[in-house]
């Protein structure tokens, strides 16, 4: 068995900690990073004290610059953040994009409304990947990859196994991220699928705290 030296500290024990099976994936290389684990939160104190190798911050408000600017200067690894493509768009999402990019985020995603024709823009405008969000069977993958794009998200509930199958089946190069659940077997099922990358959901503050809050009123 390889033995991985382990450093840490009393102050930083308590961490949002990524189920280890998730690094049976492959992950994806971005611009030298081996990204394997995706932490889908913008809870800043989340994204500092966690192992997750990257953060996914999209969240369902129009996407403003002071937010993805704030997670960035917090953050101490990698951030792909949202730049809207529902009913946030075009212009105004290139210029998300761009923003984004200068700032010092990895990638972008784009929501799964957003136009195919959005993607080559933001292709010719930004020189980071350009991740998409799939959340449907039906949804257009060819389409996406006819017009560029660089990553999938996958987060199709019980169905995201099968999306994941259905998109190999057409590329079977393309990197893809998928929502991992809660259990080990169906993050297991998500890699074995093919995803290169798993997203996982942490707990919130609140179910963070019951143990401690718990444990103070004990003692």
């Amino acid at each position: 068995m390889e033995n991985i030296p382990e450093f840490g500290s009393k102050l930083r024990k308590n961490i949002v900690a990524v189920p280890e099976i998730v690094t049976a994936c492959s992950g994806i290389r971005v611009f030298g990073q081996r990204l394997k684990s995706f932490l889908f939160s913008t809870d800043v104190a989340i994204i500092r004290n966690t192992n997750a190798n990257a953060i996914i911050a999209v969240y369902p408000f129009t996407p403003q610059p002071v937010i993805s600017q704030a997670l960035i200067l917090a953050a101490d690894k990698p951030i792909f953040c949202g730049v809207g493509g529902g009913i946030t768009t075009g212009d105004r999402t290139v210029e998300l994009a761009l923003h984004a990019e200068f700032q010092g985020a990895l990638g972008v995603v784009l929501n799964m409304p957003a136009p195919n024709g959005l993607i080559r823009r933001l292709k010719d405008k930004i020189d980071i990947p350009v991740t998409v969000t799939v959340v449907s069977e039906k949804d257009d993958i060819q389409g996406r990859l006819d017009a560029g794009v660089d990553i999938f998200n996958v987060s199709g509930a019980g169905k995201t196994a099968d999306i994941v199958r259905r998109i190999r089946d057409i590329d079977d190069q393309v990197a893809i991220i998928a929502t991992g659940g809660k259990t080990e077997e169906t993050i297991r099922t998500a890699i074995e699928a093919g995803a290169n990358a798993i997203s996982y959901t942490p707990p919130t503050p609140g179910e963070l705290f019951k143990p401690i809050m718990t444990r103070y009123r004990a003692e």
